[in-house]
């Protein structure tokens, strides 16, 4: 009797207890999925726009004697 899987008798706290973690679950992987899918997005964009930055940057003409910044230095 101890092999036996568990019978839940449909309509008690037992069975909806389990269906609503279940549910909750589900709805939590495609939060995670949705979450991780943005990230992926963003770090792109990012990329990106840090690439424009640099090309950008190395094409800007500087005046003879002025002091080149590297916006990418980590100083503020």
């Amino acid at each position: 009797a101890a092999a036996d899987p568990v019978r839940v008798v449909p309509g008690s706290v037992e069975g909806g207890s389990w269906c609503n973690e279940h549910m909750l679950h589900e709805r939590l992987d495609i939060v995670e999925e949705k979450v991780i899918k943005t990230v992926e997005h963003l770090e792109s964009e990012v990329k990106s726009l840090l690439n424009i930055i640099s090309e950008t940057t190395l094409n800007i003409p500087t005046v003879p004697g002025t002091p080149l910044t590297d916006i990418f230095d980590g100083q503020y």
